[in-house]
């Protein structure tokens, strides 16, 4: 060993000696610091209030804070009644929409057909009619083609009637309109008695034990038929620019079976229109057939 090592070996050892003590005294320390931050902790809950320590030791749910009171909603007011709906009465109207099937009636230019104008014109018409409180039938609401007998049965099974059978013109004047009625002998049978044109009476069909030819019934009902058709002729002429004032009266089949007002209304002209004019035609000739059928007979619709 040399002169230097033997004068430090003496540190060396004594530091040796002090390293278990070293660590003792630190893990003390760590311990004194652990119960130092317990003391605190446990100092802490103590400084609790009373009745949130009760709380907590019975279980009872902490007190929820107060809520802000909402202002009561106000109920809406009751919506507004649905206006009334009429109850029809009165006459019934029969609609006839002509032709129907293979019976297309009059052509226009593009496969236009009259049969199928004139559906479209009576549902319009049915629309309106029923809008003012009238019962409406139509003898046909599709492609079909009823006989003039089945047309006229239609009417014939109501007791107070009104019958309107629509066309449309091959030729004419576009945008006219026309009310016919029909024509014949003016020399009237004594059993088949006459039908008066009504004021506010409905119109009563004759009862008699006389049997009626099928293709004069029209017959006892010429009178009125005709004041119906001034009647519509009056509005079509306001309607439709160019139009006539008066009725016409011609030979016409399909109304000559019908116990009631019977009227036939033509539009010119399938071969001088769109079928753009003649579909928009509805709405003018709903309004005039409903204002000349109202002058003959309003209807007595009540409310409910």
């Amino acid at each position: 060993m040399t002169r230097k090592n033997w004068r430090t070996a003496p540190r060396r050892v004594k530091h040796a000696r002090l390293g278990p003590f070293l660590l003792c005294f630190a893990a003390v320390r760590n311990s004194l610091f652990s119960i130092a931050s317990i003391l605190t902790v446990t100092a802490a809950l103590l400084a609790l209030p009373a009745r949130t320590a009760q709380s907590f030791q019975e279980g009872e749910p902490p007190t929820a804070p107060p809520q802000t009171t909402q202002p009561q909603q106000q109920p809406a007011p009751p919506s507004a009644a649905p206006a009334p709906t009429p109850v029809p009465s009165g006459p019934v109207i029969v609609l006839d929409p002509a032709h129907g099937g293979t019976d297309t009636g009059a052509r226009g230019e593009g496969g236009l057909a009259e049969k199928d104008i004139v559906l479209q014109l009576a549902r319009a018409v049915r629309d309106q009619l029923m809008r003012r409180g009238y019962r409406v039938l139509m003898t046909r609401s599709d492609d079909a083609n009823p006989s003039y007998d089945d047309r006229a049965a239609v009417a014939n099974a109501h007791h107070d009637v009104i019958f309107i059978s629509l066309h449309i013109a091959s030729t004419g004047t576009p945008g006219t309109a026309r009310a016919y009625y029909d024509q014949l002998p003016s020399a009237l049978p004594q059993q088949f008695g006459a039908a008066t044109v009504p004021g506010i009476k409905p119109i009563v069909r004759q009862s008699t034990n006389t049997l009626v030819a099928w293709d004069q019934a029209q017959r006892p009902y010429l009178d009125v038929s005709h004041h119906l058709a001034d009647l519509i002729q009056i509005q079509l002429a306001q309607t439709f620019s160019g139009s006539s004032v008066a009725s016409s009266g011609v030979a016409i089949r399909t109304l000559r079976s019908v116990m009631g007002p019977a009227v036939a209304i033509e539009i010119s002209s399938i071969s001088g229109s769109t079928p753009d004019a003649l579909n928009g035609a509805g709405g003018p000739l709903s309004t005039a057939i409903a204002n000349g059928i109202g002058a003959l007979r309003p209807p007595t619709a009540e409310f409910r």
